[in-house]
């Protein structure tokens, strides 16, 4: 199994650009939401083991993930949620990342389409700057929650920058 990992963790798979979905206002306020639908691939699994080096065999052997009680290898928890600063980045550069809450619900597999959501529930004027609080969560399909939570940022202005495609 090692082996497998190994060789696995060794390829050299280009970078995929994500697509960004939005409709979305130009000035940031209370009750909007800001989503991104992304497919997590194969490689998106590799490409992360490399980084974090979790190299659990839920997400490298669909046999042990059955045997687990999963459908099939699953995409790691973190990787999905890493949707979420992505969304605000994109429309924020600059923004900082203060907290975020996860809570797992169901799991995520390779080809998922996941529609990440962050929706502003809070903004306070922070010095220069913003302090926006969201709640975030990822839809498998469209409508089975993955992961939910809450995110705090300091944003350094509302003005929303429109995320290319």
């Amino acid at each position: 199994m090692m082996m497998l990992v190994k060789s696995l963790l060794s390829k050299n798979v280009p970078y995929a650009r994500p697509r960004f979905f939005c409709a979305s206002p130009s000035v940031l306020k209370t009750g909007d939401i800001i989503r991104q639908t992304r497919v997590f691939t194969n490689e998106d699994v590799i490409e992360y083991s490399k980084v974090s080096h979790d190299l659990n065999r839920l997400h490298f052997d669909a046999e042990f993930a059955r045997k687990a009680g999963f459908e099939d290898r699953i995409v790691h928890g973190l990787l999905v949620a890493a949707l979420f600063p992505t969304i605000i980045a994109a429309h924020f550069p600059g923004a900082v990342y203060v907290s975020q809450s996860l809570h797992f619900k169901s799991p995520v597999f390779i080809g998922d389409e996941i529609i990440g959501e962050v929706q502003v529930t809070n903004i306070k004027e922070y010095r220069t700057r913003f302090m926006a609080k969201f709640s975030t969560k990822c839809l498998k399909n469209g409508e089975v929650l993955v992961v939910g939570g809450d995110a705090v940022t300091i944003l350094p202005t509302l003005a929303m920058n429109k995320a290319m495609d």
